[in-house]
């Protein structure tokens, strides 16, 4: 997911309270706003969307290639089987890389990549190419020079005049030099710098006092996936009401949402599949917050006889599931460039149609699970606990 997000994220650890937080305001609905025409449309026969706020317009793949796992932890990376596997992947079209400043060499290898599609594919193939990057900045006074002079960064890094989509992270809400550092970014933006601004794990509340200061916001990333349905308790009103879209992380968890961890018991030592990556690590803590890993079986289960039922594999189906639920424009599944590859999977994602036994029978597991809003906080909240 993209994840999220530290210089130490591969260390990082957080911690549930199951006692019910309290938000700020006493009702859950967002205010009205009175803000410009935003939608989505899909295009490509299902494989695109266009992320749109005002004259700031972006079209996507809606499976996003995640490069949280080039940032060490889940193996080496060759530079050069790295970036023939980003041609592998454009190839099949899957066109659209989310990185951050903050993911390791994630930038660098963009830049690499997107010079080879210029050397070695046609224009008409580089006009589909996306990068989408983040920057996670200390919470420092941001002023215009200190952001003028981060986003040079990723540009040089990246190889490229203008960056696609800057999704902005911002850690301490008490600060609110968030405010300051999109509307340097929106003047960016203005100056041909960046070509949409988007945002990362900002909950409703925060979400809504940016698009009331007339901050052209086109998407946020959000942790999502059918064990932790957040997005779309308070987060996806705001977006539907707004035509803010969505696009998802954390979507197969890291790979529990999948045949490897199916009729598995990680309670007796070395009978399973290990937890050796930070994405799976962090997505067990998410199972149990959410009901425990006899509880995760049961879903397990649930996904395997609706993807026996459709000939595909359990991850297509929980990729399906969020990509058709409200205000999500993309899901994210990270790929281990050079080292393994779901190409197969994820184009199959494009053809699947979830019928409504199908729906029913996954909403029915999921919502045996504990309440992550009461339990967590709203989207991004176990990033500021």
């Amino acid at each position: 997911m993209a994840e999220l997000l530290h210089h130490s994220l591969s260390k990082f650890t957080f911690t549930f309270n199951s006692t019910i937080t309290k938000t700020k305001r006493d009702s859950t609905r967002p205010r009205k706003l009175n803000l410009g025409p935003v939608r989505c449309v899909l295009s490509e026969e299902n494989l695109r969307t266009v992320v749109k706020n005002g004259k700031d317009s972006l079209d996507i793949c809606r499976v996003v290639n995640g490069m949280w796992q080039t940032s060490g932890g889940w193996g080496r990376i060759d530079q050069d089987n790295a970036t023939d596997a980003m041609l592998k992947y454009a190839d099949a079209g899957l066109t659209t890389f989310d990185m951050a400043d903050i993911y390791g060499p994630a930038e660098d290898l963009y830049g690499i990549f997107i010079n080879r599609v210029r050397r070695e594919r046609p224009p008409e193939f580089l006009e589909k190419i996306r990068g989408l990057t983040k920057w996670v900045p200390p919470p420092v006074k941001m002023t215009s020079s200190y952001v003028r002079e981060s986003i040079n960064v990723s540009r040089k890094r990246m190889d490229v005049a203008s960056l696609d989509m800057l999704q902005f992270h911002w850690w301490d809400y008490s600060n609110t030099g968030y405010l300051d550092a999109l509307k340097h970014l929106t003047d960016l933006k203005e100056e041909g710098k960046i070509k949409t601004v988007a945002l990362t794990n900002f909950d409703t509340e925060r979400l809504q006092i940016i698009l009331e200061n007339k901050i052209p916001i086109v998407s946020n990333q959000v942790q999502h996936s059918i064990v932790d349905m957040r997005p779309q308790q308070k987060m996806a009103e705001l977006c539907q009401l707004t035509g803010v879209k969505l696009i998802t992380y954390g979507t197969v968890m890291g790979g529990l949402l999948s045949e490897k961890f199916l009729d598995t018991n990680l309670s007796i030592p070395f009978a399973g599949p290990s937890l050796n990556t930070p994405s799976l690590q962090k997505y067990k803590r998410m199972v149990d917050a959410w009901g425990g890993w006899s509880q995760f079986q049961v879903l397990l289960q649930t996904l395997k006889k609706v993807a026996s039922k459709h000939g595909v594999s359990i991850p297509t189906v929980a990729v399906k599931y969020i990509l058709d639920q409200p205000a999500v424009a993309g899901s994210m599944i990270g790929v281990r460039l050079g080292l393994s590859d779901h190409i197969q999977e994820s184009n199959a994602v494009f053809s699947l149609v979830l019928d409504n036994d199908d729906v029913n029978s996954i909403q029915e597991i999921s919502k045996k699970g504990k309440d992550l809003l009461r339990v967590i906080g709203d989207c991004g909240d176990e990033y500021r606990r």
